[in-house]
């Protein structure tokens, strides 16, 4: 089973995508950047769900953490953001950024379709 770390620092969507996600993926959950970078140490992911406004270290700092390393530079990453308006995802396709997710306007389950279809 594939595994996902969602990095993200509001505890109820956090908990209501690990449990939408949970049927298809094994589920870790960071509320932090920090955190984040001591999981994926210790459980490499096979993909990243990544909020960037989190509590200390934003999730630029852990895109750039992540780039790195060479086995952790080539892990996807959907970005799933109040931002995504702000994002230039053509930009952050070299931070191994393959979607990025509108949180305003997106359904949890948007992603476990997006994940499904792109086959990570």
């Amino acid at each position: 089973m594939k595994k996902v770390l969602i990095v993200e620092d509001n505890q109820i969507l956090a908990e209501n995508l690990a449990r939408i996600l949970a049927g298809e993926f094994q589920i870790e959950i960071a509320r932090s950047a920090a955190n984040a970078v001591g999981q994926v140490d210790s459980n490499l992911p096979d993909f990243i769900i990544l909020d960037i406004l989190l509590d200390g270290h934003s999730g630029f700092s852990l895109l750039n953490e992540l780039q790195t390393y060479s086995d952790t530079s080539a892990i996807p990453i959907i970005i799933c953001s109040n931002l995504a308006s702000d994002l230039d995802e053509e930009s952050l396709k070299s931070y191994g950024v393959v979607q990025i997710f509108d949180k305003s306007k997106m359904r949890p389950r948007d992603i476990l379709q997006f994940l499904k279809q792109a086959r990570l």
